[in-house]
């Protein structure tokens, strides 16, 4: 696949009055034609601030952006504008026009490059059908929810037929079943009209539900970067650890110390082969953390046991569970 987006070494620096903070440590990151990918972390990360570099909102301090094989650093204020059309951006809070209507929120991107009014408002009216608020063309913001308030800034970002969507926190101000609906019509629009999305976003199961790549950015590093179910199966670094196991529990009930993580596929998330192995190896295990995810259509699960004290059965269940095809993995310091 080719990358659409290339960024290379890229660093951050905001210089204050008493101090400077470096947002960015060097990120370089390829993001292909087409993908919809997550760029995930906790507040404070850099995950915002590398966003609006990919568009040149920020200008990096160091390092390169090459959208469609041009080099944003290279462009004039003039060429930069131009690139940005092709880039569209929607945000948590909307960022809507509250003085205009649905239909003209639509059309404002097109008047911007001079789009002539019958031809934008047509253009608009379509947009507003793909994202199912047609009959809402003549409402205003105020009078729409925050799932329909979204909608039309989906809908404007698409105006000027963008190859890239940027989308900020998109669903962070919006109830899990209205997320749900917008992350489907994000993963329509992608399938339908090939443009590629960059979500940017803390919760990992808006990065389950609809990308296919997915970045964590730790402290304004890249931590880890693979396919969604690569980097959920395997964890690699602390910070994606900590957003896949979602807890970090202090199991107190048993005094076994060993603790080890299971990740089910679909081809065993329907056996029932933690009993089974507790019946094979006649000791108890304390299931500390079981979680089942749809990854792309497929259900994957996870499990963190603490297994007995008993070094002997605690590697019976060990070599119980690889015989049976299952990734097993050993936690450090998982229980106090």
């Amino acid at each position: 696949m080719e990358p659409i987006i290339q960024i290379k070494n890229v660093t951050k620096t905001f210089i204050g009055k008493d101090n400077q903070v470096e947002a960015l440590k060097g990120i370089s990151l390829d993001i292909n034609k087409g993908d919809i990918y997550g760029i995930i972390g906790m507040s404070g990360a850099g995950k915002s601030t590398l966003v609006r570099c990919l568009n040149y909102l920020e200008k990096p301090t160091t390092g390169t952006v090459v959208v469609e094989d041009q080099d944003l650093s290279t462009l004039t204020e003039a060429e930069l504008r131009k690139v940005r059309t092709g880039i569209a951006m929607i945000f948590q809070h909307f960022n809507l026009l509250m003085q205009r209507s649905v239909l003209d929120n639509v059309c404002f991107p097109m008047e911007i490059v001079g789009v002539k009014k019958q031809a934008a408002r047509k253009r608009a009216m379509e947009l507003l059908e793909i994202v199912g608020l047609k009959e809402k063309a003549d409402a205003y913001p105020s009078q729409l929810s925050g799932g329909q308030k979204q909608r039309v800034a989906i809908a404007r970002a698409l105006a000027n037929t963008p190859k890239i969507l940027l989308c900020d926190e998109a669903t962070s101000a919006l109830d899990p079943t209205t997320t749900k609906e917008i992350l489907k019509l994000l993963q329509d629009i992608n399938k339908q009209y090939g443009i590629t999305i960059v979500i940017i976003t803390h919760e990992m199961a808006v990065v389950q539900e609809i990308c296919s790549h997915v970045a964590i950015i730790d402290a304004g590093e890249l931590a880890e970067h693979g396919t969604v179910e690569e980097v959920f199966s395997r964890p690699q670094s602390q910070a994606a650890r900590k957003l896949v196991f979602m807890v970090d529990p202090k199991a107190k009930e048993m005094s076994g110390k060993r603790c080890i993580r299971i990740v089910f596929t679909e081809n065993s998330s329907f056996e029932p082969v933690i009993a089974n192995m507790v019946l094979e190896c006649k000791a108890p295990v304390n299931i500390l953390l079981a979680d089942t995810k749809d990854i792309g259509g497929i259900a994957h699960g996870q499990m963190i046991l603490q297994l007995p004290e008993d070094e002997m059965a605690a590697n019976k269940m060990i070599h119980y569970l690889q015989e049976r095809k299952l990734e097993v993995e050993e936690l450090k310091d998982y229980v106090g």
